[in-house]
C-alpha cells in the first residue's frame, strides 16, 4: 500500500469495516440466510468477472479493466446478478453475494490488496443498502404475489440506493486517493451512473421475478446470459472509443508541440467542422468522423522538418514544396487507423481549391471529398479568426464575408453557407493560438493562382482584396 496515501488507506479501512457489518448478521447462530441463494448469485456474480481473467474470454467479452491508480470506483462486473440478490436476499447476504466477484476483479498488482479490499467493500455496501431500501419498499411481499408492476418501486428504490451509495464512496475516494479538492470530488458522479444503475436495476428485477417463479434459477441465468453478452460488448464498443479518442489526442498533442504557431488550431477546426456537417443534416458516425477530420487535418506536420515550420525568415521554394506535402504526410500517418474512415481524405485534400488551383493533386469541384470542402471552410475561417503571433484576429462578420466571396473558387458554396447558418444559430468564441509572444516576425509568400487567394501552403483564409499583406507569414493552418 506504499502508494495510496495515508487517508486513503484509513478510508479503505472504514469502508471494510462497515461492509463487515453489514455482512455480520448473516454469519451470526441461528440467522435464516438463504445460503444456497447466497451461494448461487455469488458464484454466477464471481463468473463475470472470469473473461477479464482468462485469455480467450478476456479477448471476446472485453474482460474488465484493470483497477490502476486513478481508479479505485472502477468496476466491470454484471450489475444485474447484484441487483437480483438485492431483491432476492437480505441485507446482509446481499453484501456476503458481492465479495467474491470483488477479490476476483483483476487490479494493479503493486497495491493490489488494498484494492481488492475496497471493491469487496464498496459493492456489499451498496448491495446491502440496495437490498434494505427494497426491503422497505415491500420487495419480498412484491416478489412473493404477482411481481410487475408491484416489484417496480422496490427494483427503482434498490437501484437508487445502489447508486447513491456508489457515488458517495467514489466521491470520498477521489477526495483522500486523488487529492480531488472536496467541493469538486462528488461533482457530476450521480447524474452519470444514475441512468446506468436503473437500467442495470430492470435487468435485476427480471431474473429476480424468474427466479421466484417456477422455472427457478436456471429460468434466470437464461434471461441474464443475453444481457450480460450485450453489456460487454457494450463495454468493449465504450472500451474502444476511448482508444480511438487516446490516439487522436496524442496525435494532436504532437502537433501542437512541434508548431507552437498554431496550437489549440485543430480542436477548433474539428468543432466548426462538427458545426457545418451537423447543419448539412449528417448524425451519429459520420458527424464523429468529420470531426476527427477537422481535429487531424494538420496531423502531416509531424512530417514536415520543425526548422522550416518555425524558419525565422521566408521560405525558399524547396521549403514551399516541403511545406505543401504536410497533407500527404497526415495521409499516410493516419492510412493504417481504420476508424477515420472518409476523414483520412479529408486530411488528404483539405487544401484542394473548387477551381483546380489547390494541392496536393489540383482536385476540383465535386472531385474534392465531401468532408475536404467541410474542413476547407472550417480550417480558413478558424484561421481568419484566432490571434496568432503573427496576424491578428478578424471580427466573425469579416471573416464570413471573405468565405462569402471565395465561394464557388476557393470554397463550396453549399459549405460557407452552412457554417454561416451554424454561427447565426451557435454564435463562435475566438480564441488566441499563439504559442510564444513575440514570435519571429516573418514576411508573407505570394499567393498561387491571384484573387486574393491563400499561398499554397496556408490553410488559413484568402486575404482581402483591398486589404495590406499580413506582417508574418502562416506556415499552414
Amino acid at each position: 500500500m506504499r502508494r495510496i496515501p495515508r487517508p486513503a488507506r484509513a478510508y479503505i479501512l472504514c469502508a471494510v469495516v462497515g461492509a463487515g457489518a453489514c455482512a455480520l448478521p448473516a454469519l451470526r447462530p441461528g440467522a435464516d440466510t438463504p445460503w444456497t441463494a447466497v451461494a448461487l448469485l455469488a458464484g454466477l456474480y464471481a463468473l463475470s468477472e472470469v473473461p477479464g481473467r482468462r485469455g480467450v474470454l478476456g479477448r471476446l467479452f472485453g474482460g474488465s479493466a484493470p483497477v490502476g491508480s486513478g481508479s479505485f470506483g472502477s468496476f466491470g462486473s454484471f450489475l444485474p446478478v447484484l441487483f437480483a440478490a438485492a431483491l432476492l436476499l437480505p441485507p446482509a447476504g446481499a453484501a456476503l453475494a458481492a465479495v467474491p466477484a470483488a477479490l476476483l476483479g483483476r487490479v494493479d498488482r503493486s497495491t493490489g490488496g488494498a484494492r481488492r479490499a475496497w471493491r469487496a467493500a464498496r459493492l456489499a455496501l451498496a448491495a446491502a443498502a440496495a437490498s434494505g431500501a427494497a426491503a422497505l419498499c415491500g420487495g419480498p411481499a412484491a416478489l412473493a404475489g404477482p411481481a410487475l408492476p408491484y416489484a417496480l418501486l422496490p427494483a427503482g428504490a434498490a437501484a437508487l440506493a445502489f447508486c447513491l451509495v456508489v457515488t458517495a464512496l467514489d466521491g470520498g475516494i477521489l477526495a483522500t486517493a486523488e487529492r480531488v479538492p472536496l467541493r469538486t470530488a462528488w461533482r457530476g458522479l450521480l447524474p452519470g451512473a444514475l441512468g446506468p444503475h436503473l437500467v442495470h436495476g430492470l435487468a435485476g428485477l427480471m431474473a429476480a421475478v424468474i427466479w421466484r417463479s417456477p422455472y427457478g434459477p436456471p429460468a434466470a441465468l437464461l434471461v441474464l446470459l443475453p444481457v450480460y453478452v450485450a453489456g460487454r460488448v457494450f463495454a468493449q464498443c465504450h472500451r474502444e472509443q476511448g482508444a480511438h479518442r487516446s490516439t487522436i489526442r496524442a496525435l494532436v498533442q504532437a502537433v501542437d508541440i512541434k508548431d507552437r504557431y498554431t496550437r489549440g488550431h485543430s480542436e477548433r477546426v474539428g468543432r466548426a467542422s462538427a458545426l457545418i456537417a451537423r447543419e448539412l443534416g449528417m448524425d451519429g458516425e459520420r458527424l464523429d468522423v468529420l470531426r476527427f477530420a477537422g481535429i487531424l487535418h494538420d496531423v502531416g506536420k509531424l512530417g514536415v522538418p520543425t526548422r522550416v515550420l518555425r524558419k525565422d525568415g521566408p521560405l525558399t521554394p524547396e521549403e514551399r514544396r516541403v511545406i505543401e506535402l504536410h497533407p500527404e504526410y497526415g495521409h499516410e500517418i493516419v492510412r493504417g487507423i481504420g476508424f477515420l474512415g472518409e476523414a483520412r481524405d479529408a486530411i488528404l485534400h483539405h487544401h484542394e481549391r473548387l477551381d483546380g488551383t489547390g494541392y496536393p493533386h489540383g482536385l476540383a469541384g465535386r472531385q474534392i471529398p465531401e468532408a475536404a470542402r467541410v474542413v476547407a471552410v472550417a480550417d480558413a475561417f478558424d484561421a481568419m479568426t484566432s490571434t496568432r503571433s503573427y496576424s491578428r484576429a478578424r471580427p466573425v462578420h469579416t471573416a464570413v464575408e471573405e468565405l462569402k466571396r471565395c465561394a464557388g473558387t476557393q470554397f463550396d458554396p453549399r459549405m460557407v453557407r452552412a457554417l454561416v447558418r451554424a454561427l447565426e444559430r451557435h454564435g463562435w468564441e475566438t480564441a488566441v493560438t499563439a504559442g510564444t509572444a513575440g514570435g519571429p516576425a516573418v514576411p508573407v509568400q505570394p499567393a498561387r493562382g491571384g484573387g486574393g487567394a491563400p499561398a499554397p501552403h496556408d490553410a488559413g483564409p484568402p486575404a482581402p482584396k483591398d486589404a495590406e499583406p499580413p506582417a508574418r507569414h502562416r506556415r499552414g493552418g
